[in-house]
């Protein structure tokens, strides 16, 4: 369904004014080991830029604050997903075309 190109930028300007407001972002996961368990209660967990997978013990406030900026790292992915999906249905949608000799198939493109 064709969407009117300025429904698909109110969209996006909304999008990104919510991207303005996320906070701090952090990648990776956090987790609280049972109590009793060995090693320490709570653990941060990443990939460094060579794919290598680092772990790192965390206090409480640590941990807390973390939970939320991975939290919203999470957030502000699905947001960026949308707004590149808005990006493709405006060019593919309400931009001129090159003239094609066989007719563009959309689907691959996923503009749900």
């Amino acid at each position: 369904m064709k969407k009117n190109l300025s429904a698909l930028q109110s969209e996006h300007r909304r999008l990104a004014r919510i991207l303005a407001r996320i906070g701090f972002v952090s990648q990776g996961s956090v987790f609280v080991r049972a109590e009793g368990a060995p090693g320490s209660r709570y653990q941060w967990t990443w990939k460094d830029s060579r794919q290598k997978t680092t772990s790192l013990t965390l206090s409480t406030e640590q941990f807390a604050w973390l939970r939320k900026a991975i939290a919203n790292q999470r957030r502000v992915d699905r947001i960026l997903e949308r707004m590149r999906c808005l990006s493709k249905r405006i060019v593919m949608e309400h931009l001129p075309a090159p003239p094609r000799r066989k007719s563009l198939s959309i689907k691959p493109l996923h503009l749900n």
